[in-house]
């Protein structure tokens, strides 16, 4: 029997497509390639959750391929914000709902600005956090924006 968590309950409503995968979880190492590598994926297609705090946007949602590293001036510039700062870990799931390594950008306590890494558009799908450690959504990226209301942008080092 499948988990089936919030994120993938919200899709099903939106009428999206999608893929639950399930992997091992390791408590030691929540990154995106230890998930890809679970996976049997590349870690470019698996899409990493960052929240952040910007001057402008209390806080802000940015999905990255998890062997890429985020421009903070890039973000701050497409955001209109002056600045961006990653949001401190201890409160993630305050602000979320979400802990790390189970953050998954659908179904948020409150709906954010959410940006996703242009270079998404040329991949099939890609695969996020479904919400829960140990389960990934996998679905195309126009779904994804659908679902988030992203803008696609630059984002990357």
């Amino acid at each position: 029997m499948q988990v089936k968590t919030n994120a993938a309950r919200i899709l099903e409503s939106l009428k999206i497509p999608f893929e639950l995968k399930e992997y091992q979880i390791n408590d030691a190492d929540l990154s995106a390639e230890h998930v890809a590598k679970s996976l049997g994926i590349s870690a470019q297609i698996i899409y990493k959750t960052l929240v952040l705090k910007g001057s402008n946007d209390p806080y802000l949602v940015v999905l990255l391929p998890g062997d890429s590293q985020l421009d903070l001036k890039k973000i701050a510039k497409v955001s209109g914000n002056k600045s961006c700062e990653m949001l401190p870990l201890n409160e993630l799931l305050n602000v979320t709902g979400y802990i790390r390594g189970g953050c998954s950008p659908i179904g948020m306590k409150k709906k954010f600005p959410t940006y996703i890494e242009e270079i998404a558009t040329i991949e099939p799908e890609i695969t996020i956090s479904a919400g829960k450690r140990g389960v990934q959504i996998v679905l195309q990226p126009k779904h994804l924006q659908q679902a988030t209301q992203a803008i696609f942008a630059d984002l990357i080092l």
